[in-house]
């Protein structure tokens, strides 16, 4: 008996060569976004809540977004080139191998096929072919899951993230700067719940997890920094 409430599970095609490098990509680009909403809308939604005055709204507001891409984008990029790092130094590695005792590599790759359920025969005869057409990639697949052809690039996740930061931005300072005074609180907590909403939901989509349990994290983790910062705001501006 199937569960009618359960939620469809996105798939990725495996086969296709540049899925982990899309993936990648489209995680750190959504990841910027979400983070861009939350932390400025918190810093601009603070600070409103303690002054009505506009230019001191928008210098906060534009520091936190200069601050906000620039840390993201280094970041994802120290962090993906350390995994490349990873992937080179295991390629090598194995490139290594293949040179000094190709037989032993022969019989490792062999060994694993035997024990994905071929036969000994069979495995054998797979492990002679696929070392003769590739060893490299042969024994990076099966081995380490990984292409030589398909090392993630860590450019490419930090102008992601970056500029996916920057314009998840972009809805907190309209959402602050906009309103009259007394609405700009109130539209900004509007603004920012519905938007997280959609980030919740793509990354759940991305990553083919149930959208429901991930939209309410996201949603309810946004609504917390929000009020925590406007409780904080009205704390200090009220002291000052």
């Amino acid at each position: 008996m199937t569960d009618a409430t359960a939620e469809p599970v996105h798939r990725t095609d495996p086969h296709d060569g540049k899925v982990h490098e899309k993936l990648n990509w489209l995680r750190a680009a959504v990841l910027g976004a979400n983070d861009g909403i939350i932390s400025v809308a918190a810093l601009v939604v603070g600070v409103a809540a303690a002054t009505t005055d506009l230019g001191a709204i928008l210098v906060a507001g534009v520091a936190s977004v200069l601050a906000g891409a620039i840390s993201m984008g280094l970041g994802e990029y120290v962090s993906v080139s350390s995994q490349r790092d990873t992937e080179h130094a295991l390629i090598a590695k194995e490139q290594a191998e293949l040179a000094t005792m190709p037989e032993q590599e022969l019989a490792e790759l062999a060994a694993i096929y035997r024990g994905k359920g071929l036969s000994p025969e069979t495995a054998e005869t797979v492990a002679k072919e696929l070392t003769e057409h590739d060893a490299l990639a042969a024994h990076l697949e099966a081995e380490l899951h990984i292409s030589e052809t398909d090392v993630v690039n860590p450019w490419h996740a930090a102008w992601a993230s970056a500029a996916s930061f920057l314009v998840g931005a972009i809805l907190p300072m309209l959402a602050i700067l906009l309103p009259p005074p007394e609405w700009r609180i109130a539209t900004t907590f509007v603004a920012v719940i519905v938007a997280l909403a959609i980030t919740g939901w793509l990354s759940a989509w991305i990553g083919g997890a149930p959208r429901t349990r991930a939209v309410g994290r996201v949603v309810i983790g946004g609504a917390l920094a929000l009020a925590v910062t406007w409780v904080i705001g009205g704390l200090l501006g009220g002291a000052l």
